[in-house]
């Protein structure tokens, strides 16, 4: 039933709207799934279980906790930015593109984080631009999100030379990407615009391109330097299974 119910929300009801409703869930999520089965790393409880998660034929079983409507990628990110960096701690300016629920209320309230959002339709978002126009000037942020944004947009290259560009020397880029490790070569065309035959080629209906493994020597090409985390040589074993954590996965840390 509730892999049914998420199937028909994620392909019927509109993102902004979509981002509204999940507030709802939220609320009451960690006392109707109260459990020891899962661990979300971002809020510390326990569920009985994570929903299933995926458009058309690949949803994910275990994959979205109700409670912070976190995803594999961000409890993996946010592993890697509470144990492996000072980004819980450090003053900072961050810009967060494409802003995900499960990260943007606990960024509002950290202190030492000045943080701004932005997105072309998110109602999270305090700007909206395109990525591969932004009107920020050189040399801005100390921190930069941008997940699951790259695929989306015609020029992949232009988008990240302008991440490169607004990000000052030194500072931290994350850009993850869905990409499978069985591409040698990024699969994508622009050019296809039927939403179906988007989904059977890159696996949603919005994306243009599906990543290989030049995804890291796309990122250098525009500029950025490329530090690879690789999840599951670098975290216990038993983190998988009781964070629910994507297997395979490679984090692509880029700086200036």
């Amino acid at each position: 039933m509730i892999s049914r119910i998420m199937k028909w929300a994620l392909a019927k009801v509109p993102r902004p709207l979509l981002i509204r409703l999940s507030y709802l869930v939220q609320w009451v999520a960690p006392v109707i799934f109260k459990g020891n089965k899962f661990v979300d790393p971002i809020d510390g409880r326990g569920y009985s279980r994570f929903f299933p998660y995926g458009y058309g034929n690949n949803q994910r079983e275990n994959a979205l906790c109700p409670g912070t409507n976190s995803l594999e990628r961000h409890r993996l990110l946010w592993l890697y930015l509470k144990d492996y960096t000072d980004f819980l701690t450090r003053p900072q300016k961050l810009l967060h593109i494409a802003p995900e629920q499960c990260f943007y209320g606990r960024f509002r309230k950290m202190k030492h984080l000045n943080y701004t959002t932005a997105d072309l339709f998110s109602p999270l978002a305090d700007l909206r631009f395109d990525v591969q126009n932004i009107p920020i000037e050189d040399n801005t942020y100390d921190t930069i999100f941008c997940n699951h944004v790259l695929e989306h947009v015609d020029s992949d290259h232009q988008a990240m030379v302008e991440l490169h560009r607004i990000l000052k020397p030194g500072g931290l880029a994350i850009m993850q990407v869905p990409l499978d490790p069985d591409y040698e070569k990024t699969d994508e065309d622009i050019t296809i615009k039927d939403p179906a035959e988007r989904e059977r080629r890159f696996r949603q209906y919005d994306h243009v391109r599906l990543y290989g493994q030049d995804y890291p020597d796309r990122l250098k090409a525009a500029g950025f330097k490329v530090t690879v985390f690789d999840a599951e040589k670098e975290l216990p074993s038993g983190f998988f299974e009781k964070y629910a954590l994507p297997k395979r996965e490679m984090l692509y840390v880029c700086t200036k």
